[in-house]
Protein backbone atom coordinates (compact mmCIF):
# COMPACT_ATOMS: atom_id res chain seq x y z
CA UNK A 1 0.00 0.00 0.00
CA UNK A 2 1.69 3.84 -0.87
CA UNK A 3 1.40 5.68 2.06
CA UNK A 4 1.34 9.86 1.80
CA UNK A 5 2.42 11.58 5.26
CA UNK A 6 0.79 14.49 5.45
CA UNK A 7 2.28 17.79 7.80
CA UNK A 8 2.68 21.45 8.32
CA UNK A 9 3.11 23.71 10.71
CA UNK A 10 0.09 24.67 13.32
CA UNK A 11 -2.87 26.57 11.26
CA UNK A 12 -1.50 25.83 7.88
CA UNK A 13 -4.61 24.32 6.85
CA UNK A 14 -3.52 20.18 6.99
CA UNK A 15 -7.37 19.61 8.16
CA UNK A 16 -8.68 21.45 5.21
CA UNK A 17 -6.06 19.43 2.50
CA UNK A 18 -7.05 15.93 4.33
CA UNK A 19 -10.39 17.00 3.96
CA UNK A 20 -10.38 17.56 0.48
CA UNK A 21 -8.19 14.31 0.00
CA UNK A 22 -10.45 12.32 1.73
CA UNK A 23 -13.25 13.80 -1.35
CA UNK A 24 -11.02 12.62 -3.39
CA UNK A 25 -11.68 8.67 -2.38
CA UNK A 26 -8.22 8.44 0.01
CA UNK A 27 -8.52 7.53 3.72
CA UNK A 28 -7.06 9.52 5.74
CA UNK A 29 -5.24 8.69 9.56
CA UNK A 30 -5.37 11.54 11.71
CA UNK A 31 -2.35 10.77 13.97
CA UNK A 32 -2.97 13.36 16.70
CA UNK A 33 -6.72 11.94 17.10
CA UNK A 34 -5.12 8.54 17.10
CA UNK A 35 -2.67 9.17 19.98
CA UNK A 36 -5.68 10.74 21.92
CA UNK A 37 -7.98 7.84 21.34
CA UNK A 38 -4.90 5.37 22.50
CA UNK A 39 -4.28 7.24 25.06
CA UNK A 40 -7.28 6.78 26.73
CA UNK A 41 -7.92 2.94 25.60
CA UNK A 42 -4.40 1.41 25.75
CA UNK A 43 -4.20 0.20 29.16
CA UNK A 44 0.30 -0.29 28.64
CA UNK A 45 -0.06 3.34 27.09
CA UNK A 46 -2.23 4.83 30.23
CA UNK A 47 -0.09 3.08 32.29
CA UNK A 48 3.33 4.55 31.06
CA UNK A 49 1.47 7.89 31.20
CA UNK A 50 0.75 7.26 34.98
CA UNK A 51 3.85 6.20 35.83
CA UNK A 52 5.55 9.49 33.92
CA UNK A 53 3.08 11.92 35.08
CA UNK A 54 1.30 10.74 38.16
CA UNK A 55 -2.00 9.72 38.88
CA UNK A 56 -3.15 13.37 38.01
CA UNK A 57 -2.56 12.28 34.76
CA UNK A 58 -6.16 10.84 34.25
CA UNK A 59 -9.48 11.94 36.07
CA UNK A 60 -12.75 10.91 36.01
CA UNK A 61 -13.79 11.64 31.92
CA UNK A 62 -10.48 9.81 31.10
CA UNK A 63 -6.89 12.06 30.22
CA UNK A 64 -6.57 15.53 31.34
CA UNK A 65 -5.47 17.05 28.82
CA UNK A 66 -4.68 20.87 30.38
CA UNK A 67 -2.73 18.72 32.97
CA UNK A 68 -0.60 16.56 30.63
CA UNK A 69 -0.06 20.09 28.10
CA UNK A 70 1.06 22.14 31.08
CA UNK A 71 2.93 18.73 32.45
CA UNK A 72 4.94 19.42 29.17
CA UNK A 73 5.24 22.42 27.52
CA UNK A 74 7.90 24.82 28.12
CA UNK A 75 10.25 21.18 29.45
CA UNK A 76 11.18 20.12 26.26
CA UNK A 77 12.66 17.24 27.60
CA UNK A 78 8.77 15.63 29.38
CA UNK A 79 7.78 16.58 25.70
CA UNK A 80 10.42 14.01 24.40
CA UNK A 81 9.20 11.37 26.90
CA UNK A 82 5.71 11.45 26.59
CA UNK A 83 6.23 11.21 22.47
CA UNK A 84 8.58 8.22 22.75
CA UNK A 85 6.29 6.55 24.94
CA UNK A 86 2.97 7.48 22.55
CA UNK A 87 4.07 7.10 18.71
CA UNK A 88 5.20 3.67 19.34
CA UNK A 89 1.44 2.95 19.80
CA UNK A 90 0.58 5.05 17.23
CA UNK A 91 2.43 3.54 14.85
CA UNK A 92 1.25 0.31 15.12
CA UNK A 93 -2.11 1.37 15.09
CA UNK A 94 -1.20 3.04 11.54
CA UNK A 95 -0.14 -0.17 10.65
CA UNK A 96 -3.41 -1.78 11.90
CA UNK A 97 -5.62 0.63 10.19
CA UNK A 98 -3.33 0.88 6.91
CA UNK A 99 -4.50 -3.23 6.75
CA UNK A 100 -7.88 -2.38 6.87
CA UNK A 101 -7.59 0.19 3.39
CA UNK A 102 -7.10 -2.51 0.79
CA UNK A 103 -9.61 -1.40 -1.27
CA UNK A 104 -7.99 2.13 -1.40
CA UNK A 105 -5.62 3.63 -4.15
CA UNK A 106 -3.31 4.84 -1.30
CA UNK A 107 -3.46 5.95 2.24
CA UNK A 108 -2.60 9.04 3.86
CA UNK A 109 -1.25 10.04 7.40
CA UNK A 110 -1.45 13.14 8.61
CA UNK A 111 0.75 14.51 11.49
CA UNK A 112 2.15 17.82 12.78
CA UNK A 113 5.36 16.00 13.75
CA UNK A 114 5.56 13.57 10.94
CA UNK A 115 9.12 14.14 10.36
CA UNK A 116 9.76 15.17 14.18
CA UNK A 117 8.29 11.64 15.80
CA UNK A 118 10.35 9.50 11.94
CA UNK A 119 6.67 8.54 11.12
CA UNK A 120 7.69 9.76 7.65
CA UNK A 121 10.08 7.15 7.76
CA UNK A 122 7.58 4.86 6.68
CA UNK A 123 6.06 6.83 3.72
CA UNK A 124 6.88 6.71 0.42
CA UNK A 125 6.37 10.13 0.20
CA UNK A 126 5.56 12.92 2.30
CA UNK A 127 3.55 16.73 1.55
CA UNK A 128 3.86 19.89 3.60
CA UNK A 129 1.18 22.16 3.66
CA UNK A 130 2.87 25.82 3.66
CA UNK A 131 1.42 29.10 5.05
CA UNK A 132 3.13 32.28 5.80
CA UNK A 133 3.72 32.71 9.51
CA UNK A 134 1.16 35.70 10.49
CA UNK A 135 -1.22 33.92 8.53
CA UNK A 136 -0.74 31.09 10.74
CA UNK A 137 -0.62 32.76 13.57
CA UNK A 138 -3.90 34.63 12.62
CA UNK A 139 -6.15 31.73 11.98
CA UNK A 140 -5.33 30.27 15.19
CA UNK A 141 -5.93 33.13 17.53
CA UNK A 142 -8.94 33.26 16.08
CA UNK A 143 -9.82 29.01 16.11
CA UNK A 144 -8.24 28.84 19.55
CA UNK A 145 -9.62 31.99 20.99
CA UNK A 146 -5.93 32.54 22.46
CA UNK A 147 -3.09 35.04 22.44
CA UNK A 148 -0.49 35.58 20.05
CA UNK A 149 2.06 34.71 22.66
CA UNK A 150 0.24 31.18 23.26
CA UNK A 151 0.38 30.47 19.27
CA UNK A 152 4.05 31.46 19.24
CA UNK A 153 5.25 28.93 22.12
CA UNK A 154 3.05 25.86 19.87
CA UNK A 155 5.18 26.63 17.36
CA UNK A 156 8.11 26.46 18.74
CA UNK A 157 7.43 22.78 19.64
CA UNK A 158 8.24 22.36 15.97
CA UNK A 159 10.55 22.43 13.07
CA UNK A 160 10.48 25.66 11.15
CA UNK A 161 8.47 25.70 7.59
CA UNK A 162 12.21 25.85 5.61
CA UNK A 163 12.95 22.67 7.15
CA UNK A 164 9.69 20.82 6.80
CA UNK A 165 9.89 22.14 3.23
CA UNK A 166 13.16 20.80 2.69
CA UNK A 167 12.36 17.28 3.78
CA UNK A 168 8.99 17.18 2.15
CA UNK A 169 8.85 15.44 -1.47
CA UNK A 170 5.58 17.81 -2.01
CA UNK A 171 4.26 21.35 -1.01
CA UNK A 172 0.80 22.85 -1.17
CA UNK A 173 0.58 26.67 -0.85
CA UNK A 174 -2.40 27.28 1.53
CA UNK A 175 -1.13 31.03 1.39
CA UNK A 176 -4.66 32.51 0.23
CA UNK A 177 -3.29 33.72 -3.19
CA UNK A 178 -3.21 30.21 -4.67
CA UNK A 179 -6.08 28.22 -5.08
CA UNK A 180 -5.76 24.89 -2.61
CA UNK A 181 -7.70 22.88 -4.79
CA UNK A 182 -6.24 22.50 -8.01
CA UNK A 183 -2.85 21.99 -6.03
CA UNK A 184 -4.57 18.85 -4.44
CA UNK A 185 -6.03 17.68 -7.58
CA UNK A 186 -2.67 17.61 -9.02
CA UNK A 187 -0.72 15.69 -6.77
CA UNK A 188 -3.58 13.31 -6.51
CA UNK A 189 -3.71 12.40 -9.84
CA UNK A 190 0.59 12.58 -9.47
CA UNK A 191 -0.35 9.85 -7.52
CA UNK A 192 -2.58 7.44 -8.67
CA UNK A 193 -0.90 7.57 -12.03
CA UNK A 194 2.57 6.68 -10.75
CA UNK A 195 0.59 3.78 -9.01
CA UNK A 196 -0.36 3.02 -12.28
Amino acid sequence: MFKLGLTGGIGSGKTLVCQIFEKLGVPVYYADTAARLLMNSNAELKAGIVLMFGDQAYGRDGLDRHYLASSVFGDHEKLSQLNRLVHPHVRKDFIRWTAEQSGASYVMEEAAILFESGASLEMNQTVMVYAPEELRIGRVMKRDGIKREAVLKRMGHQLSEEEKMEMADHVLMNDETQMLLPQVIELHNKILNSRK
